[in-house]
């Protein structure tokens, strides 16, 4: 019966007209791709043109992870919405062993063809404890960076505390931009907690701006996904796990003053056993809040609608389901980006096994939010 909620959500969605189109995003023979929520999703002329970033390297089937010790940064572009897309390795990208730099000119975060990717310690990129990021002028074409978080370094707030951001930003003109980024105490996987960083000058330096999730909480926060709903109002999803082997979730965080504070709102949805899976927030075009999100336990691609500002949320909705594990057993999927298309139609992209090829894939999911 735990499942009822699940089958009559995706039921009622189907009776609404909520059709779901997979598509192949990236695939190639031998080759293992992931973690798009790790790399960055760039939208432009209203969803019309996309680019994800995300890890592709030799596949080799083992108990976790099936992806060899080499790997580099690609990204996917579609030009039609996310109905096809082309893979493209972009000069500079960010790969391993890069170091990181001093920016002396100022971004200008407001440019039209502008994107900002976030990097850290440990995911696949430069090793820094602070931090960087890289930014295009060209729609993802070429990237300038990696560069270093400068000013984060004297934060009190983050002493001995390693920076374990994504990409995660909401632009505020053409020298400012908030970046809800997460940090843990040094060499602690899975304690990290969330907080905002903002730039006043271009991303020549920055300043801690608050927790999201602090330190005194018990449960680890990290891998926030956050929409502005107003001048001042603000609801970030935010990627949950105990510090045992426990099932995982999603919480909903807001905050009414611009980030100054935050306060929990909901629990979003279950992401499962293992070490569950982030979200992926998207405002709607009719002022709802859509959130995917992997649940490695039941093994499928899942999403929730809240009507009310992230206050509550509905049924999740199922979008992605039959996963193809590999002969160990691992459900090793999800990482969501999401976006929505001028008519309406929500593209979901994430990592995933098809029947047909033991290679995890990047792929996507256009659908149709129920209607309210």
């Amino acid at each position: 019966m735990k499942y009822l909620p699940v089958i009559m959500a995706a039921l009622a969605a189907a009776a609404q007209g909520a059709e779901l189109q997979h598509v192949v995003v990236a695939r190639e023979a031998g080759t293992f791709m992931g973690w798009p929520a790790n790399g960055g999703l760039w939208t432009w002329d209203g969803g019309r043109e996309a680019v994800v970033a995300f890890i592709a390297g030799a596949f080799e089937e083992q108990k976790g992870h099936n992806i060899g010790k080499q790997h580099t940064n690609v990204v996917a572009r579609s030009l039609d919405g996310g109905l096809t897309w082309k893979l493209e390795r972009p000069q500079n990208f960010t790969q391993p062993g890069m170091p990181f730099g001093i920016l002396k000119d100022a971004v200008n975060f407001a440019d039209p063809n502008f994107a900002l990717r976030c990097t850290a310690t440990g995911y696949h990129g430069a090793e820094d404890a602070r931090g960087g990021f890289l930014f295009s002028y060209d729609r993802g074409g070429s990237w300038q960076g990696p560069f270093r978080f400068a000013g984060l370094e004297r934060c009190a707030e983050l002493k001995g505390w390693d920076v374990t951001c994504r990409t995660d930003y909401l632009v505020h003109g053409p020298d400012a931009a908030f970046l809800l980024m997460s940090a843990r105490p040094a060499g602690k996987g899975g304690t990290d907690r969330t907080f905002w960083a903002r730039t006043k000058d271009g991303g020549r330096h920055f300043e801690f701006g608050g927790w999201v999730v602090g330190k005194g909480d018990p449960f680890r926060a990290v891998m926030p996904s956050s929409v502005r709903l107003s001048p001042t109002q603000l609801v970030s999803a935010l990627r949950r796990r105990d510090t045992g082997n426990v099932p995982c979730w999603v919480d909903a965080y807001g905050s009414g003053d611009n980030g100054a504070t935050w306060k929990f709102l909901a629990r979003i949805g279950e992401t499962g056993g293992g070490n569950g899976n982030p979200p992926a927030l998207t405002r709607l075009a009719d002022g709802r809040l859509c959130c995917a999100f992997g649940n490695r336990s039941t093994q499928q691609m899942l999403a929730s609608i809240s009507a009310d500002g992230g206050a509550t949320w509905g049924a999740p909705i199922v979008i992605r389901d039959r996963y193809r594990a590999d002969k160990f057993g691992d459900a090793d999927f999800g990482y969501p980006r999401q976006f929505q298309r001028p008519d309406g139609r929500l593209v979901t992209l994430y990592y995933w096994s098809q029947p047909d090829a033991p290679e995890a894939c990047i792929a996507a999911t256009l659908w149709e939010a129920p209607a309210p």
